[in-house]
């Protein structure tokens, strides 16, 4: 395929602005989006400098051409370089600047392209995020745990008070609660902080591995053992060691690492040496220890070992107060990370969102404002971008619940009580004729969940008419 003759609907189909300038900055050509980013259209450009636009990133000599012209041509290229133009009506535009020197066959400059980038709506939805920010005090919270109820000042205080300490902490609380947020923040707090902090996820390893991952092994302890290997514990020296879900620990592994904190010593798999360790632990589960100890499937020793001053992380349901900031935080994370400008939720969607239980507490709620996020179109995340999950049976803005095993009442419909969520539906896609806007108004729900439980339950119009 033939391409020369095609350069300007090639550079006029690229979204950011390009230009072309004469080895002394004039202007040669200008596409579409350069043109409607500077205000001047390309004729009004052709042949005259590019000091019109005042670029704040250029420094132009100005005494002849080529090198002696800007200095651009003495660097050859400019990447991703952030400063302001100004267009034809003496506004200022941020832009993000690219731009390479064009060379003929002698090697002698006839030029240069330019790619102008267009960043003030991203300036704009930044202020609107700092502003919101202030609106509700957010911030990073502490090291990173968002909370500003009294259950979290508590726990901040609890964290403040013990971090400087060697004293043996284990943190308790249910899945998803953020255990692993406060033992980083216990070992950011302390004194040992510029040292390794190594975690170790008991419940993830099998017996032999946990042994040797917390210990190490020497070469040939057993087989695909090939060479030595240093454990958890000595990665940990001077620093803070983790043990995420103890009470996952087979008991034969229970009894060696109640000897390794007793003497603070270990001993590698397959090896009868002693290597000194300085490790501060901490532990957490979500199991209840105790009840553990009583069946014969925890050590009471051990227990009494590491549970020198517990910490307790607080379920979500005990810290709705704190739900705005949070999904806000997790918001914030996401637009940076994808450069999407959603800025929150809508007020009845942040209704559901406060009401709903959220038995995974954090984990959940972050997968599921992930979730919406990705859904979301516009600026706002509503209702209809929401899982089926804080739908069904979770109060609206308005106080009623969108549930098939109740009844509800909206509009000119009602749905018998105790229904399936599928007979829910068609009795309402019947009552309204068809009209998902009118069936969602008589279910409570969106008209996209409509849509959604439709495509779910494989109902088209076609089978309502049979």
């Amino acid at each position: 395929m033939e391409i020369g003759n095609h350069w300007r609907d090639i550079i006029d189909s690229v979204q950011d602005g390009i230009i072309l300038v004469d080895a002394q900055g004039n202007f040669v050509a200008a596409n579409h989006s350069a043109q409607l980013m500077t205000g001047y259209s390309e004729d009004q450009l052709l042949g005259r400098s590019c000091r019109i636009l005042n670029c704040t990133g250029c420094d132009i000599k100005g005494t002849g051409k080529g090198k002696d012209w800007c200095q651009l041509f003495s660097q050859g290229l400019v990447r991703d370089k952030k400063c302001m133009i100004t267009d034809s009506r003496k506004q200022t535009i941020p832009i993000v600047k690219t731009a390479t020197v064009l060379y003929d066959d002698q090697g002698e400059i006839v030029g240069a392209v330019e790619t102008l980038k267009d960043i003030s709506e991203n300036i704009s939805y930044k202020n609107e995020l700092a502003s919101i920010k202030r609106i509700y005090h957010i911030d990073d919270g502490f090291h990173g745990i968002i909370g500003r109820t009294p259950v979290m000042q508590n726990l901040f205080e609890h964290i403040q008070g013990v971090a400087p300490l060697d004293t043996p902490v284990i943190i308790l609380g249910e899945s998803g609660t953020g255990k692993e947020m406060v033992a980083k923040a216990l070992h950011e707090t302390g004194t040992r902080s510029d040292k390794p902090f190594i975690k170790v996820n008991c419940a993830a390893l099998s017996e032999t591995i946990l042994e040797s991952e917390l210990f190490g092994h020497v070469k040939g302890a057993y087989t695909g053992a090939a060479s030595d290997r240093i454990g958890r514990f000595e990665a940990a020296h001077k620093g803070t060691l983790f043990l995420d879900e103890i009470g996952d620990i087979p008991l034969s592994v229970q009894v060696k690492l109640l000897r390794v904190l007793e003497e603070q010593m270990i001993q590698r798999v397959g090896d009868n040496r002693s290597i000194p360790i300085d490790v501060r632990i901490i532990t957490a589960t979500n199991r209840d220890l105790e009840a553990m100890i009583r069946k014969g499937a925890f050590r009471e020793d051990l227990f009494f070992r590491i549970n020198v001053f517990p910490v307790v992380c607080p379920p979500l349901r005990e810290r709705k107060d704190d739900i705005t900031l949070i999904i806000q935080h997790f918001i914030t994370i996401l637009a940076k990370k994808t450069g999407k400008n959603i800025l929150g939720f809508t007020p009845r969607a942040m209704r559901r969102m406060v009401s709903y239980p959220w038995p995974g507490n954090i984990r959940e709620l972050r997968n599921t404002v992930e979730y919406a996020f990705v859904l979301a179109k516009e600026k706002s995340i509503g209702g209809e971008h929401l899982p089926d999950k804080l739908l069904i049976g979770n109060a609206d803005a308005d106080g009623q619940t969108a549930s098939p095993t109740r009844s509800l009442t909206a509009g000119t419909g009602s749905i018998p009580v105790k229904q399936s969520e599928k007979d829910a539906l068609v009795d309402a896609l019947h009552q309204s004729d068809g009209n998902q806007t009118r069936a969602a108004d008589i279910l409570g729900v969106s008209r996209v969940t409509v849509w959604k439980r439709m495509k779910k339950h494989g109902i088209t119009l076609k089978t309502l008419e049979k």
